[in-house]
Parts: structure tokens; C-alpha cells; sequence
């Protein structure tokens, strides 16, 4: 019993002093609260320009939820984007035919202001690749297969596109672009 709480006084303490240690170092969560303001108030003020097909669809409307748009804010940057796949086939049997594909998405972004003239704030590519098998006579499950694989891809540069967009207006704030 005296062995169990020696180990958890040990654990919290260590906790405890990792967490002094972090923040001693300025280490500060990305979407936290700082200066009695939420910083999503600054990613809602992020407008998404149109982005074509429909790929860029899911992109733009994912973009739009990790920002926040439309609660309200003004806008004050606008994301430019596009969204390109590329599908290429990576297995295949004795017969020649595939068995395995891969698709990779690419999104070139720039994040401006939307003052007169605009200026630019931060650029980026971000890139990512899925791939799925392609069952013998199955093909409503191989279309399946690569529609889920395109929906993973689109959550991944999203992911990938807001957090550089966060990091990058942050930078801004403080003055250290």
C-alpha cells in the first residue's frame, strides 16, 4: 500500500514538474485561450476562396469547420487553395491487371490579407497519399474503397492547412513573420 501511493506521489510530481518546465519554456497549446481571448476568433476571420471539382468541395467545407467561418466574424485573410489527386496503380497480378492503387493529393495554399492590396501572410504545399486494394470483381467496393480514400486525404490537408495557417497568424501576432 505504501509502495502504491510513494509511486503516485512520485508520478504527480514528475507531471507536475514537466508541466513547469513546458511552460517555463514558452510551450503554449495552439488553440488555447492567451491574452483572455479565444485565438479562434482569428482562424473564424479566415474566408476560403472556391476551390473546383468536387474533391475541392469537401476540402473548402472542411476548412470552413476547422476555421469556425460563418460565426459571425469579419473577415480579415483569405485562404487560396487547390486540390489535385493523382491516381496510379501499384500492384498487379501475373494477367496484368491491378490490384492495389495509390492516390496522392497535393494543395498549394497562400494566406492573404484582405486589405488593398492584399498581402501575402504565409504559403505552403501540403501533401499526403492513401492507397486502397481493388478486389477481384468487386467494383462498388473498389470505388468504394477509393471515395473513403480520397474523404481521408481531404481530413488530412485540412488538418495540415489550418494548423500552418494557425501557426502562421500567430507568428504574425507577435510580430515575428
Amino acid at each position: 500500500m505504501t509502495r502504491g501511493i510513494t509511486r503516485r506521489a512520485l508520478l504527480g510530481s514528475t507531471l507536475l514538474g514537466g508541466a513547469g518546465l513546458l511552460s517555463g519554456c514558452g510551450f503554449q497549446p495552439l488553440y488555447a485561450t492567451r491574452d483572455g481571448g479565444p485565438p479562434t476568433a482569428e482562424l473564424a476571420s479566415v474566408r476560403v476562396g472556391l476551390i473546383p471539382d468536387r474533391s475541392g468541395q469537401l476540402l473548402r467545407r472542411a476548412l470552413e469547420q476547422r476555421f469556425g467561418s460563418g460565426s459571425g466574424v469579419p473577415g480579415q485573410y483569405e485562404l487560396k487553395t487547390t486540390f489535385q489527386t493523382g491516381i496510379e496503380q501499384e500492384g498487379f497480378r501475373r494477367d496484368g491487371v491491378a490490384t492495389r492503387s495509390r492516390i496522392t493529393a497535393t494543395a498549394p495554399w497562400q494566406l492573404y490579407t484582405m486589405s488593398v492590396p492584399p498581402v501575402l501572410v504565409a504559403s505552403g504545399t501540403e501533401r499526403s497519399f492513401d492507397a486502397w486494394n481493388i478486389p477481384d470483381n468487386q467494383f462498388f467496393a473498389a470505388d468504394a474503397s477509393a471515395d473513403a480514400a480520397q474523404q481521408r486525404l481531404v481530413v488530412v490537408i485540412a488538418s495540415d492547412i489550418s494548423e500552418k495557417v494557425a501557426l502562421a497568424l500567430r507568428a504574425r501576432n507577435r510580430g515575428t513573420t
